[in-house]
């Protein structure tokens, strides 16, 4: 593919929020350098919860060898306060959230904004694919339990095939500006599914959202069972927030989990008063069980048998952590106002 030259191309600007991503920025960096876009059309701006690794001296090599590149501070540290700095400083006329543990397709940009022009969205999408970030057994089956229809509940940007504008969210998205100045600016309560919220209100205002399989980025996911699960629990527990703010009700695939965790937990509990309900817990959990270890099972066909032994675990431990948190969202955001009483603590960028 040529390189655009067009003089009337849009001026882009990259946001990448950033704390302690010394092993990753450089490959997200390198990805936005190789893109097949004018860099005089071009400013990535990234913004720094005052990282106490050596991203910033990797930073301070990437600004002295590209003038559009800029660091920026963020005191506040939280993924949605960086990305507010970002788009307050941007000068580009088009703007882009991408994640420091993310890398971009060279025709990303290109695409996004061939794609804006030609569909006069509001916003553009694209794919994101998962890859692994380690060499154990653990790591490698992470990406294809987390793009698999079980384990991420059929998005579609992971596995749609066919253009058009959606009713849903999708990944870093090239956003006009002026859509920012008439919805407003990421919600800062909201310290994971920050950019869902904003896409869902952008739909409930009447903005158009485009998605296009030419788009592709990909994402490391987390390396370990612990790290998925912290990150999956936080995903829930942000999700009634999203739900409570937009007045939007979500899809089944984000209700399931909790719906099949507390069922569990109530047939349990409800198990010592009333001792057939555990025929429930033991249907539930079976249910469960079967289902798990059957595409468990179709995937290791497609990817090697080893992984047949780790996949059970790896969706379990993203079902129970989301279900888990989002019940906890329920009862601190919808019954205990927690939002409203201050009382969310500030969760790093850190992965």
């Amino acid at each position: 593919m040529n390189r655009i030259t067009n003089d009337h191309l849009p001026f882009v600007s990259v946001i990448i929020p950033c704390r302690n991503e010394e092993k990753f920025i450089g490959t997200c960096l390198e990805s936005i350098i190789a893109q097949d876009y004018p860099k005089d059309k071009l400013e990535v701006l990234v913004v720094d919860g005052m990282s106490e690794d050596r991203t910033r001296e990797v930073l301070e090599e990437y600004v002295k060898r590209c003038s559009f590149i800029k660091v920026l501070d963020n005191p506040r540290r939280i993924t949605p306060a960086a990305m507010n700095i970002g788009i307050e400083n941007a000068r580009g006329d088009l703007i882009v959230i991408i994640n420091s543990h993310a890398y971009i397709d060279s025709g990303f940009l290109r695409e996004s904004v061939q794609a804006l022009k030609r569909t006069k969205a509001d916003a553009v999408g694209g794919t994101l694919s998962t890859i692994n970030m380690g060499d154990g057994i653990i790591s490698k089956a992470i990406p294809h339990a987390l793009d698999s229809v079980f384990g991420a509940g059929g998005k579609r940007y992971r596995t749609r095939k066919e253009e058009g504008f959606v009713s849903d969210t999708l990944p870093y998205c090239l956003y006009k500006r002026e859509v920012f100045d008439r919805i407003g600016l990421i919600d800062e309560d909201l310290v994971r599914d920050q950019d869902e919220e904003f896409n869902y209100r952008l739909l409930k205002e009447g903005g158009k959202i485009y998605y296009s399989p030419r788009i592709r980025s990909y994402l490391y996911a987390r390396p370990s069972l612990k790290k998925l699960w912290n990150q999956h629990f936080q995903y829930g527990y942000f999700k009634p927030l999203v739900a409570k703010k937009t007045g939007l009700a979500f899809s089944w695939r984000q209700v399931i989990p909790a719906l099949f965790v507390g069922s569990l937990a109530f047939s349990a509990i409800l198990s010592f008063i009333f001792k057939p309900s555990i025929w429930l817990f033991g249907a539930v959990l079976s249910s469960y069980l079967f289902a798990n270890l059957i595409f468990s099972f179709l995937i290791s066909l497609k990817t090697g048998p080893k992984y047949l032994f780790v996949l059970p675990a790896i969706f379990a431990a993203i079902h129970f952590s989301y279900g888990t948190g989002y019940i906890k969202g329920v009862i601190d955001f919808l019954l205990m106002k927690k939002h409203k009483k201050g009382g969310i603590g500030d969760i790093g960028l850190t992965r």
